[in-house]
């Protein structure tokens, strides 16, 4: 292959990745607490020497650098829920899996057959002592104040652990909903709270419908040029091979 070939195969897999992130945001644009994502790209340049003068020319590749993370908060939806809880202010709640502990803002939780206040996928939801929050069988009325303290009618239960990172975008997202990294938690002292409430996706359905369009077009720009390449090069030997014969 020559470079023309290397250079738009280089931009196609640009594309393609692009819209698999954009892909992957649309379909969690109703997960609660998903922060949308975005691709880096930048540009190689490939100098080489040439003609017979020596004079250098100049290529450029594209090449999918990283990713990084929108953390804008997402909308809040009120449920009514007395176990469905929004963060107002920066941090993650904190819930024990079993491969330690992860980091979330979807605070859809439930109670378990034990009453431990636990996430969708059945996670242990952290207090700040280290353990998870657990209710005892009589407790009815449950109560999540702004700072993460759970009462019952019965007293205080406990205390949710929100914590913070320095820099957010090192956190690994283990699903779409759980985050997960070796940087060490910093605890938020006061935490804004909303019970009955839940913190939506912050993916604007609209938007990333648009964006996906755009990519999407942009990949059939660049496949009708590999093919039209193709064809040169086809042509090109071709008419080596009659001119030989």
């Amino acid at each position: 292959m020559d470079q023309p070939g290397y250079v738009i195969l280089s931009r196609m897999s640009a594309q393609l990745r692009a819209t698999q992130v954009l892909a992957n945001n649309l379909a969690n644009a109703d997960t609660p607490g998903f922060k949308a994502e975005r691709p880096i790209f930048t540009s190689y340049l490939s100098r080489s020497r040439s003609g017979a003068g020596g004079g250098a020319d100049e290529t450029g590749f594209n090449l999918d650098r990283a990713t990084w993370r929108d953390t804008q908060r997402g909308p809040l939806a009120t449920t009514g829920n007395p176990l469905d809880l929004a963060l107002q202010s920066e941090g993650y709640f904190v819930v024990e899996t079993p491969g330690g502990e992860r980091y979330t803002r979807a605070g859809r939780f439930t109670l378990d057959q034990t009453g431990r206040i636990t996430d969708a996928d059945g996670n242990a939801v952290l207090g700040t002592q280290g353990a998870p929050i657990i209710l005892a069988p009589g407790d009815s009325r449950i109560e999540v104040q702004g700072d993460g303290t759970v009462r019952s009618e019965n007293g205080v239960v406990g205390q949710l652990r929100v914590v913070r990172f320095a820099d957010q975008q090192r956190l690994r997202p283990e699903g779409a909903r759980l985050f997960a990294t070796e940087d060490q938690p910093e605890a938020v002292a006061r935490p804004l709270i909303v019970q009955g409430a839940v913190e939506g996706s912050n993916v604007s359905a609209i938007s990333e419908i648009t964006r996906l369009t755009e990519e999407v077009r942009q990949f059939q720009f660049a496949t009708q040029f590999a093919e039209r390449e193709g064809d040169r090069l086809s042509t090109a030997v071709d008419r080596i091979l009659r001119r030989r014969s």
